[in-house]
């Protein structure tokens, strides 16, 4: 048995910015700053795993001590001395520090005493700390002055996936580089070309499925290559992939969507049924489906935002898609994603996932029904209908004008007879910006049906147009709302309410028992 396998991750490492994939503007700043001389004490690499900043740091720390040439170069050898001292992590003058174990202050110390001598075998010395962000706060700030302005032979390089906890001061004096997520058809080239040097065969089906699940994570999907070529014996294809990675095949995902919003619950249900024993993952089936709604949405008409082309699917899969949305509107889409979203923590901490999910296909099936917000906004709030004069025996009731009207015109108006009532008015239809400036700034000198005698404290010019368009809606004639220029020192409606509650007995013994006590404000 062969026992010196190295897995792909390690095989493929990136050894010179040439063969770094998926950070093109890295890559040319680095290169561009080591040609002309314009090398930085301090570089800050930020990005999620597998993207390539350790790797990256290793080659910097290559081209700053190949000795290939008199000076720094960006290709170094990687056959010299001090290439393949540091490929291999043994190289006197290049520390990897795992900050995760070296978090405390007296770790930094060692660290920065030893900086201070000079290079042994190479130009530069180089000192990496991965995931920096693990440091002590005591650790950071004992690496501030060293960091600002270190010796001329020394290089820091730190990298970290959590820059947001790295303080300030140190971001400060770094230059700083985010390595993006590699793409998915740069990734797909790349797993192309290793399975090619690894004389296996990968479908170009499964190919994207592995370059999909490695989110750009070059780490992440070759590990995911090598478990795939390990499982098959070296023929990976689309069955194979799914099988390892438990998801639903993208057709297979269609079709349940299309299922889930006819509204037949029970098809829908069995569906699900039989995808979850046929091995599939339940989370990841959700997130196929999240997938699904993003696109359709995205694809939706409405929205001329594009036919999809650069979506996972098929042109014959985005068809069928195209079907489906042509039927749906985007406040059902909308929903789905919404409910979609608030169940990803649900099904992370369900005891049973299935039962989870089966509720979660209920919910997704039911919440369009609810109509949208315009239309419920559309729809009045219920008014306590007005009380009705007794009647003469024989005598017909009298008919609004609203009863013989057409059902279409028919409005439901009341009448308004002072400010007080045009405030309870005001909250029962819910109109609560205006509401809020009519009770706190209006003072109401005369009010009678039709016509507003009031001072503005505030003065907006808005409000007479605003509360008088209202007005003409919620008692079918128009109003008059006169501005007066001076005040009259009249209360406002929260005014009156404070004098009022003031002269509570109960509210002024209970004011009593506290010094300065005031009335701030007045609920609803």
């Amino acid at each position: 048995m062969d026992t010196n396998y190295t897995v792909l991750a390690r095989k493929y490492r990136s050894q010179d910015f040439q063969t770094l994939i998926g950070q093109d503007v890295l890559v040319k700043t680095l290169t561009t700053a080591i040609n002309t001389g314009r090398i930085a004490h301090a570089y800050i690499f930020t990005g999620i795993r597998g993207t390539g900043k350790t790797s990256t740091a290793r080659i910097l720390a290559k081209a700053l001590n190949c000795l290939s040439g008199d000076r720094a170069t960006a290709t170094p050898c990687g056959v010299c001395e001090n290439c393949r001292a540091i490929a291999a992590g043994q190289h006197i003058d290049v520390m990897e520090i795992d900050a995760a174990s070296h978090t405390g202050v007296d770790n930094m110390r060692d660290i920065l005493d030893a900086a201070q001598y000079r290079p042994t075998n190479g130009r530069y010395k180089v000192y990496i700390i991965d995931e920096v962000h693990m440091l002590s706060t005591s650790a950071f700030n004992a690496l501030l002055k060293t960091l600002e302005e270190p010796p001329a032979h020394v290089i820091f390089i730190l990298a970290t996936t959590e820059i947001r906890k790295v303080p300030v001061t140190i971001l400060s004096r770094c230059q700083r580089f985010d390595l993006v997520r590699v793409p998915v058809e740069t990734l797909k080239k790349h797993f192309a070309w290793i399975a090619e040097q690894e004389k296996v065969t990968l479908s170009d089906e499964a190919n994207e499925l592995l370059a999909r699940a490695a989110d750009g994570s070059v780490r992440d999907g070759l590990s995911l290559l090598d478990q795939a070529i390990a499982q098959t014996g070296g023929n990976v294809d689309e069955a194979a992939v799914l099988s390892m990675l438990k998801r639903a095949d993208r057709g297979v995902v269609i079709d349940f969507m299309k299922t889930l919003l006819s509204g037949d619950v029970a098809a829908a249900l069995a569906k699900a049924d039989t995808i979850y024993n046929n091995g599939a993952d339940l989370t990841m089936l959700m997130s196929d489906m999240m997938e699904w709604t993003h696109w359709a949405t995205r694809m939706h008409p409405a929205l001329h935002a594009g036919d999809g082309a650069s979506s996972p699917y098929t042109a014959d899969m985005r068809e069928q898609m195209r079907g489906v949305i042509a039927k749906t509107s985007l406040n059902t889409l909308s929903r789905i994603w919404q409910v979609l979203v608030a169940a990803v923590p649900e099904m992370q901490a369900a005891g049973n996932q299935k039962q989870c999910f089966d509720m979660l296909i209920v919910r997704c099936m039911h919440i369009a029904e609810i109509p949208p917000i315009s239309e419920l906004m559309k729809q009045e709030s219920p008014r306590t209908p007005a009380p009705q004069t007794p009647q003469a025996p024989g005598t017909p009731a009298p008919q609004s004008p609203a009863a013989t009207s057409a059902p279409a015109q028919q409005t439901t108006q009341c009448q308004i007879a002072s400010a007080v009532a045009l405030g309870d008015a005001l909250q029962q239809s819910r109109e609560i910006l205006l509401y809020s400036y009519y009770s706190g700034n209006i003072e109401v000198c005369e009010f009678a049906d039709g016509h507003i005698k009031y001072f503005d404290r505030k003065g907006d010019a808005d409000f007479p147009h605003r509360l008088a368009e209202w007005l003409l809606k919620k008692t079918g004639h128009p109003w008059q709302l006169e501005r007066q220029e001076q005040s009259q020192h009249a209360h406002t409606m929260t005014e009156q309410k404070q004098e009022e509650l003031a002269a509570d007995p109960m509210v002024a013994s209970a004011m009593n028992l506290f010094a300065d006590a005031q009335i701030l404000g007045v609920g609803n």
